[in-house]
């Protein structure tokens, strides 16, 4: 037995002299090949069972946004929430993506971003679970108590939701190797829309064939958390391998301030994004409100608009990906924004009777501002300083989230006052003003950056938090779980091309 043992053994290595590092031991040409072949089947594996779980993981992506078609007609169709309770919720998942800035970092620290995914991820799972139980005691008669548990309820659910996005993507970036990312987050991306639109409509038909009742609820949130639960055994099965070069090493937080300080077009990038934030939040959550209030839609034909709007920006994106490489961000994006708010005006006009106009404003909608906020994901990467990479993320997304929570709170006060003094239905219309207006004002801060001509870098995580959000809320649905990627230019362009 010995003797077997010794004939087949692995050979210890030889020690070196004066007690140097033992000498590598070989590999053979077929143990290398052996290894190659392991590899790639863990990776196939992985990138299959991540597009799964991404297509069953949509539903609940989309029902943690602040006002979609499930939590809009529950506010107002069931609770009858008031305006500015309705503004506090929606304020939550910013106030949660400012907030998180504080904790991601710190759990990095200690914890691989695919075990903070996944406890993350169950966690958010389990308050959806907490709140279908919860559906069956919040009163029907009293908006006040109701919006506390409500409130209370979607903090947690928000939190846990800006964890797992942000350990997500971190995640997914740690094992998809870069020559990859394009041609394979473009697939997913594609697949991801079908999930969403199926989901938009079988919700929307659900709550209004069964008439609103809180059993509907209940069914659309089971049905949502149990493809939840497929989507977190399916990332746990996934045999990923970090294939990412280690980090080089971080610039100390005064050096980055310092090179922040420098960076003024970044810092007016900041500017402009708070105030587009604070523009598209102030009444922005209350659209949907308006048309399950003052419009009478079901949910089902709001779901079938979301789709128009969806639909509008899956067409046009190829086309505005080509303006933004050819003619830069600010002019594109400027065109894009003026074109979207045209057709924002348009809410200023209708009623029950010409609601039906809102399919082809969804559609233009979705058509037109899809350039604005793909502008708005590249053109950070172009401005964003690379020694003080990580401060310029943090400040952006910290400043930028507490703009965005401000302004629903403070939208929802404002149309509270004005309801309860004047027809409702002018003062939606007086309300929607406001944000074509202000776009004006974001357009000229958007102008004054100075652009460079080139990216610096081609991939950022957790950058988009708000822009993902803000986007879902204007018809570009599929944009809440999508992986932002820049592909890599085939060859160099020359200058002033």
């Amino acid at each position: 037995m010995s003797d077997s043992f010794s004939l087949n053994a692995t050979p210890l290595p030889t020690p070196g002299p004066h007690g140097a590092p033992p000498a590598p031991v070989p590999i053979s040409d077929a143990e290398r090949r052996a290894d190659a072949a392991l590899r790639k089947y863990s990776l196939i594996r992985s990138l299959r069972l991540c597009t799964t779980e991404g297509l069953v993981a949509m539903p609940i992506v989309l029902m943690t946004l602040p006002v979609n078609v499930v939590l809009a007609a529950l506010f107002t169709r069931v609770l009858q929430l008031p305006t500015q309770t309705i503004g506090l919720i929606s304020a939550l998942p910013f106030a949660c993506n400012f907030l998180q800035v504080f904790v991601s970092p710190l759990l990095a620290r200690f914890f691989p971003a695919k075990q903070i995914s996944l406890a993350a991820g169950w966690l958010h799972a389990l308050s959806w679970v907490a709140f279908s139980v919860m559906l069956g005691f919040l009163p029907a008669d009293d908006p006040v108590a109701a919006g506390i548990w409500i409130g209370s309820w979607f903090f947690v659910s928000s939190f846990c939701s800006s964890i797992t996005g942000v350990s997500w993507s971190a995640w997914v970036q740690e094992w998809v190797p870069a020559r990859l990312r394009g041609k394979y987050f473009g697939y997913r991306n594609r697949l991801l829309q079908v999930s969403t639109l199926a989901f938009l409509l079988l919700a929307g038909w659900v709550l209004a064939t069964w008439d609103y009742s809180r059993l509907a609820f209940q069914l659309v949130i089971a049905l949502a958390v149990s493809l939840r639960v497929l989507s977190l055994l399916w990332q746990a099965r996934m045999p990923t391998e970090g294939t990412a070069k280690p980090p080089s090493r971080t610039a100390t937080w005064s050096a980055q301030m310092v090179t922040l300080r420098q960076t003024r077009p970044f810092l007016r990038f900041i500017v402009f994004g708070a105030a587009w934030s604070f523009a598209a939040n102030l009444f922005g959550p209350f659209y949907h409100v308006f048309m399950f209030d003052q419009l009478q839609l079901s949910a089902f034909t709001v779901g079938v608009l979301s789709v128009c709007g969806a639909l509008g920006a899956a067409l046009s994106m190829p086309a505005w990906g080509a303006l933004l490489d050819r003619y830069g961000n600010k002019g594109v994006m400027a065109v894009s924004l003026g074109l979207w708010q045209a057709q924002n005006l348009g809410w200023c006009f209708l009623t029950p009777e010409n609601a039906h106009w809102l399919y082809v404003m969804w559609f233009w909608g979705g058509l037109t501002n899809a350039g604005f906020f793909l502008g708005q994901f590249t053109l950070l990467l172009k401005l964003l300083p690379v020694p003080a990479r990580n401060l310029a993320l943090g400040m952006n997304l910290a400043v930028t989230s507490l703009f965005a929570a401000v302004a629903p709170v403070l939208g929802g006060y404002i149309l509270k006052f004005f309801l309860a003094r004047h027809d409702p239905l002018s003062v939606y219309h007086a309300a929607f003003v406001a944000q074509p207006l202000l776009a004006l004002f974001v357009a000229w801060l958007l102008l004054r950056i100075r652009e460079p001509a080139a990216s610096p870098l081609t991939q950022v995580v957790g950058a988009m938090g708000n822009v993902r959000t803000l986007a879902s809320l204007s018809g570009v649905s599929f944009l809440a779980q999508y992986l932002f990627y820049r592909k890599p230019s085939a060859e160099p362009r020359p200058p002033g091309a």
